[in-house]
């Protein structure tokens, strides 16, 4: 995993909601809560992830 991650913001996250989720990509995926940063982040196999976005999308959860 890289020393320096490139966060944005999740495209599930709504422009007008205040309570946003952000991710930074590559090998791991790491997901943070933007109001909350200083708490630490979760960390995720970018394959899992995939499979989780996957089942979003396709309603399979």
């Amino acid at each position: 995993m890289s020393k320096t991650n490139i966060w944005h913001k999740s495209s599930y996250s709504g422009a007008q909601n205040p309570n946003c989720v952000e991710v930074a990509e590559g090998a791991h995926t790491l997901m943070r809560d933007t109001q909350h940063r200083d708490l630490g982040h979760l960390t995720f196999p970018a394959t899992e992830w995939d499979a989780f976005l996957s089942a979003l999308r396709n309603d399979t959860l």
